[in-house]
């Protein structure tokens, strides 16, 4: 009866471990999902504040836009004078032509929009260039004088860039020889991280 019963309490601990094994297996599972999980919804966060930094910073660069077609604020770099509800000045003659390039030029940034059915205009720019000689795309304040701050951590990595395609505009009843403009401004912004880019569309039409 002794040895039944010594058999019986070893094969009893012998189970109880096995349990105790298997619970905290569960319970090292569970730990390790709960951190998957806290990681995932963190990167989710910051993935979507990296979104936002760059959907403002867009926004920011449409505003700038306007403001160097309506009236820019910098005299010594404005260009206003080259939009007009009537006239093309400084945009390329055909449709789908590059767009003005080089930071020193004047008509940076200027494009002839792209026919029906051609590659748009805005998806062949590069907005990541922002090579002094080859740019193409215009950055935030170069011709309003207006300032944006980047830096790394909650600001943009890098300033926002827009450029500026030349619309024709007809209105019911116009004559032939009758051709007036409006502008699509495409912006681009960035986040935290250059690879995180939200691009936004709008157009425009001066006053006079």
């Amino acid at each position: 009866m002794n040895m039944q019963f010594f058999y019986f309490r070893r094969h009893q601990n012998g189970m109880t471990l096995v349990a105790t094994l298997l619970i905290l297996l569960v319970v090292l599972m569970l730990s390790i999902a709960a951190s998957q999980i806290a990681i995932q919804g963190e990167k989710t966060s910051r993935n979507d504040r990296d979104r936002q930094i760059a959907f403002q910073a867009a926004e920011a660069a449409l505003l700038d836009a306007e403001l160097d077609i309506e009236h820019s604020p910098d005299a010594g770099r404005s260009r206003s004078d080259l939009f007009s509800n009537a006239s093309a000045i400084g945009f390329p003659s055909e449709a789908g032509a590059a767009c003005g390039n080089g930071g020193q030029n004047r008509y940076l940034g200027l494009c002839h929009h792209s026919e029906i059915g051609a590659v748009p205009i805005w998806h062949i720019v590069n907005f990541m260039d922002d090579a002094e000689s080859t740019n193409s795309s215009v950055p935030y304040g170069r011709f309003t004088g207006q300032l944006f701050h980047t830096a790394n951590g909650s600001l943009p990595q890098k300033l926002p860039r827009y450029i500026v395609e030349l619309m024709k505009y007809k209105s019911a009843g116009a004559r032939a020889d009758e051709t007036s403009y409006f502008y699509r401004i495409t912006a681009v912004g960035f986040g935290a991280s250059e690879t995180t880019q939200v691009a936004l569309q709008t157009v425009y039409r001066k006053t006079h």
